[in-house]
Formats: structure tokens, sequence, C-alpha cells
């Protein structure tokens, strides 16, 4: 990654967008870097033409891309003849890094701040941020990533197989402690509550994580083999590191937390403490990412995230229940494994999560598409809706990506491995 130099011979932050307008491009893009730096609707007094040479945002790049048949949005600016149509384009604009520090908060008001509500655009979307090394003073980053992960795990050389306790909610914590220890049981190696259970008064938190630590201690005296377990500690600051200290003193190697739910300085401020892993859960992240004519995509959002600390971050499936398309949650996945700064910085890279309507099925061509067995493959009902079991369902996703990995067709794998076949019987398509 590399980065530019302003004209005080500072660091510069700089932003890719896709935008849609019926100004002239140049207009458009201008109007974007005096918005979120020196300017506003109007030249003011004191914006002087040396301030604006140390402190404005510069466009550094426009690419036209064509017309739009419609505007994207609604009320934004049209001119008056109502002959124009919106053109869109790419821009990349950059800061000096002076302007808001390494400060991820202020970061996002620059880049990703009044942009949206311009009336001169009827489209606009963050695709992509590079950020300068100083961010990597003031933030930690990843603590374990994809090495440590593996290290608390011991599960190396193939995915990390994964489930989800469920129901999500609705469960006692001697209930849930059940469900954990029969997931134990069955040979998985992570397994995680829904984002929907934290601390509510049917499962109290600090009775849950002790109900299943127990569970999960015992486990690990008879098989040697620690099973991750992802408590969810979402809340208030206070409330977190209170459930982080908690969760460590039972022994515990990691903590969930949803993400878009806290914010990025309460993300920060645990860890600073943490001595867990970080699972970060991106839900609500379609409110940011399913219009193509607004918010930001994945890669632009999961590289604030990296630098706050995550360790695991959740990309979706192949195949899912939702509405991302497979190309999208490729994209999604190497970019989590992909440095972040150049060498010698660390990298940031971190450990993505495979998940929604996930099984045996999606081993194959999501080995393909990635190229990697640095993942979690967390499923569901593709474990817990196995017709075998529990148990059948694991082995049968440990048995998909041996196939996968192999190179051997599923359905061939699947004539002397029972709970394979199972897998495709009860969830092909």
């Amino acid at each position: 990654m590399s980065t530019s130099a302003g004209p005080d011979g500072s660091s510069r932050v700089t932003a890719r967008y896709w935008i849609e307008t019926a100004r002239p491009l140049e207009e458009a893009a201008a109007i974007m870097a005096g918005e979120q730096s020196t300017g506003t609707f109007v030249r003011v007094a004191g914006e002087t033409d040396e301030l604006r040479a140390r402190c404005g945002a510069r466009v550094e790049s426009l690419a036209a891309l064509g017309e739009a048949a419609a505007p994207s949005l609604p009320g934004a600016w049209a001119p008056k003849s109502g002959t124009a149509r919106p053109q869109t384009a790419e821009v990349t604009l950059s800061w000096p890094l002076h302007n808001f520090g390494p400060s991820l908060p202020n970061l996002l008001a620059a880049i990703a701040g009044n942009l949206w509500e311009l009336r001169p655009f009827s489209g606009m979307r963050l695709l992509d941020l590079t950020l300068p090394p100083a961010f990597l003073e003031r933030y930690r980053g990843p603590q374990f990533g994809v090495a440590g992960t593996r290290r608390l795990t011991g599960v190396h050389g193939r995915p990390l197989i994964g489930t989800i306790i469920k129901p999500s909610v609705g469960l006692s914590p001697a209930a849930t402690a059940e469900r954990v220890a029969e997931i134990a049981a069955a040979g998985i190696d992570f397994v995680k509550d829904d984002e929907l259970q934290a601390d509510g008064p049917h499962c109290p938190f600090e009775e849950r994580l002790s109900a299943v630590m127990r569970v999960l201690d015992s486990h690990a005296e008879r098989t040697g083999k620690r099973v991750m377990y992802a408590v969810n500690i979402t809340g208030e600051i206070d409330e977190m590191l209170r459930r982080h200290e908690q969760a460590v003193a039972a022994g515990n190697t990691c903590v969930m937390v949803s993400l878009n739910s806290v914010g990025l300085p309460a993300l920060a401020a645990l860890r600073a403490h943490c001595r867990v892993a970080i699972h970060g859960h991106r839900n609500g992240w379609g409110l940011l990412g399913r219009s193509p004519a607004i918010g930001m995509s994945f890669i632009a959002w999961q590289k604030l995230w990296r630098l706050a600390g995550i360790d695991h971050v959740h990309v979706n499936g192949l195949d899912n229940k939702f509405c991302e398309s497979n190309e999208s949650v490729i994209a999604s996945a190497r970019e989590c494994l992909t440095p972040m700064f150049p060498a010698p910085h660390p990298g940031c890279e971190v450990l993505p999560v495979f998940s929604s309507g996930q099984s045996a099925l999606q081993a194959p061509e999501t080995y393909r598409a990635l190229g990697s067995v640095d993942l979690l493959h967390a499923c569901g009902g593709g474990i817990m809706g196995h017709p075998g079991g529990i148990a059948a369902g694991v082995r049968s996703l440990h048995q998909g990506w041996e196939a996968a990995v192999s190179g051997v067709p599923l359905a061939q794998y699947a004539r002397t491995h029972r709970e394979l076949a199972q897998a495709l019987a009860a969830f092909g398509r």
C-alpha cells in the first residue's frame, strides 16, 4: 500500500468513490473535496489559497464511466433544462493526515460524512481507502488474526469448522450449555452465541458464560481439545470491558462484538484491554452495503475495523440466504487476508468467517474461489439440521473440505462418506 506526500511532507489518506451526478464531473469532484475539507457552498473570509493548499482535500483522479438512465436516489439537484442525464464516474480524493490525525472516528467524518447528503449527487459509494502507517501508532490492529486463532484452537492446515447456538434466543443458560455440550462432543472447533443473544433476562450473560465454560472445560479435560467460544459481550463500553474480564477469568479464548452496534471507539477501547480473540459480527451491514448507489463497500468498511482490533469478521458465504453475490463474498474474504500496509509494517490480516446458509456443499467452490483454507466455515443449519445429527453434520463439513482440497468432486467423495452423502441429499439445490 502506498502513501503520497502533501505539501508539508505529511502522509495523506486517499479514498476512492463511485459517484452519480448531473453536474459536470470536474465540478462535482471539486464540490466533494471542498465540502470534506476547507470549503462550503461559497468562498468565505480566511479561506486563503495558502490554507487550501495546506488543508484542502485534493482530487487525485477522475474517470468517467458513462450515463445513468435516471437518478438513483431522490432529492438530487437536476439541471433546469431537464434534459441532461446523470453521469457516473470514479473519483479519488486525498486529505493531509494533519486535518484529522490518526483518529478513526474523525477519519470517518472526513471520508464518509456529509458527502452522502449533497444535492449535486444522485448516488455515491465509498469503494476503498488507503491509510498511512501512522494509524498503526495509534491503533493496535488484530491481536491474534489468522495465526493466533489457529494457535488458540490448535487447528492447522484446514479451515476452522464452527457453528452458532440455535435457537438464537429463548434458551436458558442451562439449555444453552446442554446444546454446547452436544456441539463440542461432535468435534467442533468453534461455537458462538447468536448476535441476538447478549444479556437478556431469560439468559443472563454471567450465568450463560459460567454454564457454557463448565461444559467446555470438562470437554477439554476429557479430549485435550479446547473449543473456542465466541461469547457475545456486546453492550456499553463498561459492560463490554467487564464481560471481557469475566470471560478471561473463566478461561475463555474469544469474545464476540456486534461492530455496527458499538462503533469504532468502543471496539478500540475493548482492544486496548483485550487478552483474547475478538470475533467481529457485521450484523446491520446491509444498511451500508446493499444498495449500489449509496453507502460503502465491505472492502473499505473492514479496513476500519481491522485497525480498531478485530481478529475475525463475517463476510457472508457462497450461495447464501441473503442477497449478496458470490463474487462480492470472495472479494471480501480475499481482502481480509490481504495486508493493509507495506512491509515492514504489520499487515493486519484477519480471519474471514463464511456464514449464512452454509453446509458442506459450499466447500469446493469456496476453496476454488478463495484459494486458501485460512477461513472459519460457520454452519448453523448445515450442522444442527443435518439428518444424521450434529456430529454427522460436523463430519460432513470435514469431508466436504477434504474433497475440496483433494480436488475430488463432492458426489464422488460422498460414495464412501455417508455423512457427506446425507448432506448432499438434505441440502442440495
